[in-house]
């Protein structure tokens, strides 16, 4: 985001009023489409620390204004400060330190930047709590005095996630300077000067219907969304002098530290978790409303990053469900806040709601292109119309509104409007369908989806998991499978079952991840939670308990034995998806042993135990059950010291030297629908991919289970590993078959890469040349961790790839925002975080909204086409009857263009999607030679036509000439008039039928009842019109009564003819005749660069790839480099 400085200058402010006046509020309106001008006028550049106001240019390339804000600081500010923030805090104050210390800064999409003038930029505030440790953190548990508070507050601003509500008159205003409305009104002035009262009304009336829907929706999401981002409570503080006060959620800053109540609320800020426990439901960021537990954040020097330390922080907006263990009485967890206002997740998700990134799709680009198209042919008109009606005597005032006419004739107001319908009608039922929408310009953009990624657990496979079997493990091997971990032996593989978890109680009943519970009560124990009263706490040797395992009593005469004495948990490190591992630290009664326990990947936990301890058939072992499809998980464990305080024990020193236990296998099936979805999107040449954090060896047989693989292609798996002190980077393609040789056939390219995440980021990192290849036969990337989820999307999107992305939710909620069509599987009508939501909970929702989408952007063709085309069919009637001295009459515009076109076109896109999904995707360049193409030969059939009418009429013998000493609706009715008008009107309803495509995107045109219905009336009425016209019609649309039935049944039969020819054209369109245009001129490749580098892989020259069973080396290292 670029930034530059600019000075208020008084006279320039003044000469801007003064032509605001002159120009009768023109000028006004221009600044107010272009702020940057009204910026430029009024002041002049200056350096950014000087600057009254900012101008932005944001990463898409538009331009913002912002003022800069002052705000005095309390005297004696500087010496509250602490050590951390002294610096950057004085850099900011001191800039405009005369007689008073002054904060500047500016307000910008909700978020507050400062001025830094060690930086000589403006900052985002949250720069000053960005580099703060753990230990910083728990520098703060004592709290901030209330002079620091207030200080803070003056900087940070309130912790308000403020969306205003505006009034109905502002929005009036602004929705009628919108340029769209605004050329509207001034079509509507321009046709009532001209005495067009019924056209002029009627226009007047549905602008209005349709701008006070317009205003009352976007009020109501408005205030929807205000309700939902706004949160004030009270909040308990603690003071730096001890005591609690209980302020206002509104009052907090980053540094405060607060207190938890016991039985929940929901969280008005980003905190980190120093002491207690708390279970949390985050699903109104995720879309996953199963409860997680949050621990505290331990004390280190390590930096403090939310989104890594998850397990230990409290986001704003979620729901804490319940708080132990972080204080007495009514406390139950304490915290410290990090982030407040728009500069937490929850304001950062309203933020992204709020403020839309602009979306870059070829269509809505080349609308505004072809907007200008028409305004050239808008130009030529007026021209032409000012040449021949110079010839009349007519006032310039006349003429002047004469030529003005044309504009509005060539550039129809309704074309933004009428692009619309076809999104707003797959919105409504896709709704239905139980998939909603927070974003409907992206329901087009799924249309042109070429690439769909699917997460595997609770997405592709079912979100239980049964446990399937556990297998005991060492130095020896290892053992038979125990399908019953309940009958295990008493040792620490069934404590490590029972033990090693999150699992919280609520109302008497465990809670948790879903794997966690299944796993704990496939052992039958029970749990008991810690009391206040310290009763556990002495039981257990004083150790301060977090939760109790114990075995029922009727287990315990088959193991009467000293292990089964139940177990305490006194630390628990929760999983992390970046670690790909959890553990806890436990004790038995009177404190006399404790233990360390792990579960996680079964290859990091391996990495971590000693190694005489790893079954040497591991590797062995785990390819065998995670290709049946199983999900594994390794356990281990290993002693602890009693005499040393268990509680203060550091992650990274009990989480090594482990002792390998064996390998938990749990089922993981297939969803029912998964398989036919994706031989459906196969079938319609749709690339599948699946992106999960399982095994790899899981993740392919699950691709296998649902078709992503098929038996008869091959898979081979890359394999990158990271530079070290002793090794450089490599890469190697493999490709195992079922006896574990290797084979070097790869037939007709029918393979699949599969990939590991740390494969992944070590390809990234080292051999970039590679990555689009591998991007490109990649089916399977497993083990990936969220935020490489997000860069994988971000990655086929550079080959240009329309990406889709279906996950749960939970784990994907960055690559499901960042996808061009994200869905996210959930029961909440609608998740923030992705564009889509579905309340089917199952991957059938990913066909039905493709189909959805290429009907939309089939539809948004259609209505462009035919508005485009209407525009000029009226265009050549006025300019013909222009040169005929002669006009349309009002009431023949209000015939045409409301009772006729508008009708057609607001149930023209009610058309439903195909029942099936078609290997082609719909075009999206409007500027593509079949469209532009067929564009030009209905006009040209259409002039031709209109022409031809004119011939005839004035050809027959009874025909009399107009009264040249009179132009326009003075000369009604007359022959010209209503020969032209008459032609135009049936070109009108058939161009409906010639832009109007079913096949193979829409169901057939009969599927449309409405449209069908309307078409018919509206031919009856035309026919009607010509060939029996009738004194009132006639009288009221000023139409000529001609006497031979012959000539009008040739009207009629030039009209069917006229449409037979442009559907005849459109047909042989359809199937590619204009294609052979094509080879006159040589080839373009494509722009995609997919396509591209799709065609270099299929290229024999380069079949040797991959290289298979070869080591490559990074092209950054050398052989003499090593050591």
């Amino acid at each position: 985001m670029n930034a530059q400085g600019y000075k208020w200058v008084r006279w320039r402010a003044w000469l801007c009023h003064l032509m605001a006046v002159l120009s009768l509020g023109v000028l006004l309106i221009v600044f107010h489409w272009r702020p940057r001008l009204s910026l430029l006028a009024r002041c002049r550049p200056c350096p950014l620390g000087l600057a009254d106001f900012v101008l932005i240019r944001d990463s898409c390339g538009y331009y913002h204004v912002a003022e800069v804000l002052t705000e005095e600081l309390e005297e004696g500010s500087l010496e509250l400060l602490g050590d951390i923030e002294a610096t950057e805090w004085r850099d900011t104050i001191q800039l405009h330190q005369e007689k008073k210390t002054l904060l500047r800064y500016y307000l910008f999409e909700g978020l507050r930047y400062i001025w830094l003038d060690r930086k000589a930029a403006f900052c985002l505030v949250s720069v000053l709590n960005e580099d703060w440790t753990c230990n910083d953190l728990h520098g703060f548990k004592n709290g901030l005095s209330l002079l620091e508070q207030n200080l803070r507050r003056q900087v940070y601003g309130p912790n308000v996630i403020d969306v205003p509500v505006k009034s109905y008159f502002q929005l009036l205003i602004e929705e009628v300077l919108n340029p769209f409305y605004f050329f509207q009104l001034f079509s509507m002035v321009l046709w009532t000067v001209d005495e067009f009262y019924y056209y002029a009304t009627s226009i007047f009336l549905m602008s209005f219907f349709s701008i006070a829907i317009s205003l009352y929706e976007i009020r109501k999401q408005r205030v929807i969304l205000h309700n939902m981002a706004r949160l004030v409570t009270n909040v308990t503080v603690i003071r730096k002098t001890g005591e609690q006060a209980n302020v206002s959620s509104e009052e907090l800053v980053p540094g405060d530290c607060i207190c938890l109540p016991k039985d929940g609320q929901l969280m008005p800020c980003d905190a980190a978790l120093l002491a207690g426990e708390c279970l949390v439901n985050e699903g109104m960021l995720t879309g996953e409303s199963v409860p997680v537990l949050k621990t505290p954040l331990l004390s280190s020097e390590k930096k403090y990053i939310s989104d890594v330390d998850r397990k230990h922080t409290l986001f704003c907006g979620t729901q804490l469900i319940q708080a132990k263990g972080g204080g007495s009485g009514d406390v139950g967890a304490v915290a410290v806040v990090t982030g407040t206002g728009f500069f937490t997740a929850k304001g950062n998700l309203v933020s992204s709601i709020l403020y839309q990134q602009p979306i870059n799709f070829r269509f809505y680009r080349d609308s505004a292109k072809f907007l200008v198209i028409l305004g050239f042919f808008a130009f030529i008109g007026t021209v032409y119309s000012f040449v021949i009606l110079s010839h009349y005597n007519m006032s310039w005032l006349e003429l002047v509104i004469r030529v003005l006419d044309i504009v509005t004739i060539v550039v129809p107001p309704a074309l933004p409007a009428a692009i619309t319908i076809g999104t707003i009608y797959a919105q409504n039922r896709l709704k239905k369908q139980g998939i909603f929408c927070i974003s409907p310009p992206r329901i087009n953009v799924c249309g042109k989806v070429s690439l769909f990624c699917f997460d595997k657990t609770g997405t592709l496979t079912e979100e239980g998991l049964d446990v399937w079997g556990v297998v005991e493990g060492g130095s020896a091997g290892f053992s038979d499978v125990v399908s019953d971990p309940s009958l295990l032996p008493p040792g620490p593989m069934i404590s490590c079952l029972a033990c090693c978890h999150t699992l919280v109680l609520l109302q008497g009943q465990p809670i948790g991840d879903p794997l966690e519970l299944k796993m704990f009560k496939s052992t039958g124990w029970t749990l008991q939670e810690s009391g206040e009263n310290g009763a556990l706490d002495a039981e257990f040797g004083g150790q301060r308990v977090l939760a109790v395992m114990r075995r029922p009593p009727r287990l315990l005469p088959f193991y009467a034995t000293s292990t089964s004495e139940p177990v305490a948990i006194v630390q628990r490190f929760p999983f992390s998806s970046a670690l790909q591992r959890m553990s806890v630290v436990t004790v038995v009664c009177g404190g006399r042993s404790a233990l360390a326990f792990m579960k996680g990947s079964p290859e990091m936990v391996a990495s971590l135990c000693r190694q005489e301890t790893v079954p040497p058939e591991f590797s062995k072992k785990l390819s065998s059950f995670s290709s049946e499809g199983l999900r594994v998980l390794a356990l281990s464990y290993k002693p602890m010291d009693t005499s040393t305080d268990l509680r203060a024990a550091e992650r990274g020193e009990v989480e090594k030297d482990m002792h390998f236990l064996g390998l938990l296998m749990m089922k993981n099936l297939v969803k029912p629908e998964s398989a036919e979805v994706i031989r459906t999107l196969r079938l319609a040449k749709l690339r599948t991919v699946m992106v999960t954090g399982d095994n790899i060896r899981t993740a392919v047989s699950v691709a296998q289970s649902c078709g992503m693989v098929s038996a008869d292609e091959g898979l081979i798996f890359v394999e990158a590993t990271a530079c070290t002190a002793q090794t450089a980077p490599t890469l190697r393609f493999t490709v195992e078959d079922g006896e574990g040789t290797f084979v070097t056939a790869q037939g007709d390219f029918g393979y699949h890469l599969a990939i590991s995440g740390s494969s992944f980021a070590a390809l990234c990192n080292h051999f970039p040349e590679h990555l689009p290849k591998v991007l490109m036969r990649a089916t399977v990337f497993a083990r990936m961790a969220p935020d490489q989820k997000t860069q994988l999307v971000k990655e086929f999107q550079k080959l240009n790839y329309r990406v889709g992305m279906c996950g749960d939710g939970a784990n994907d909620c960055g690559a499901l925002r960042a996808a061009d069509a994200g869905v996210s599987l959930s029961e909440a009508e609608a998740s923030i975080a992705s564009p889509f939501t579905s309340k089917t909970e199952n991957i059938s929702c990913v066909p039905l909204l493709i189909r959805e989408g290429r009907c939309s952007l089939v539809t948004a063709f259609s209505l462009f086409r035919y508005m485009a085309v209407y525009s000029m069919i009226q265009f050549c009637s006025v300019l013909i009857l222009y040169t005929v001295s002669t006009n349309l009459g009002d009431v023949q515009f209000f015939f045409a263009d409301v009772m006729l076109v508008t009708l057609l076109a607001i149930v023209m896109g009610k058309g439903g999607p195909s029942e099936k999904l078609s290997p082609c995707r719909p075009p999206a360049n409007l500027f593509a030679l079949p469209v532009l193409g067929s564009l030009f030969i209905h006009i040209s059939v259409i002039i031709l036509g209109q022409m031809v009418a004119l011939f005839i009429t004035k050809s027959q013998d009874w025909y009399i000439p107009l009264n040249s000493t009179l132009f326009g609706t003075a000369n009604l009715p007359n022959m010209e008039n209503t020969s032209i008008f008459s032609l135009s009107c049936f070109q009108y309803i058939f161009v409906a039928v010639v832009v109007t495509k079913g096949h193979p995107h829409k169901k057939p045109l009969y599927h449309n009842w409405i449209f069908l219905c309307l078409l018919f009336v509206q031919l009856a009425v035309m026919i009607c019109l010509v060939l029996y016209p009738g004194p009132f019609f006639i009288k009221i649309m000023q139409l000529y009564d001609f006497t031979d039935l012959n000539f009008k049944m040739l009207h009629v039969a030039l009209a069917a003819l006229n449409f037979l020819i442009c559907f005849v054209v459109e047909m042989l369109i359809d199937v590619g005749a204009l294609k052979y245009l094509c080879c006159l001129c040589p080839k373009r490749s494509s722009k995609k660069k997919f396509k591209h580098l799709n065609s270099l892989l299929c290229d024999p020259s380069v079949s040797s790839w991959p290289p298979l069973n070869q080591t490559l080396y990074s092209s950054e290292y050398t052989a003499i480099g090593i050591n």
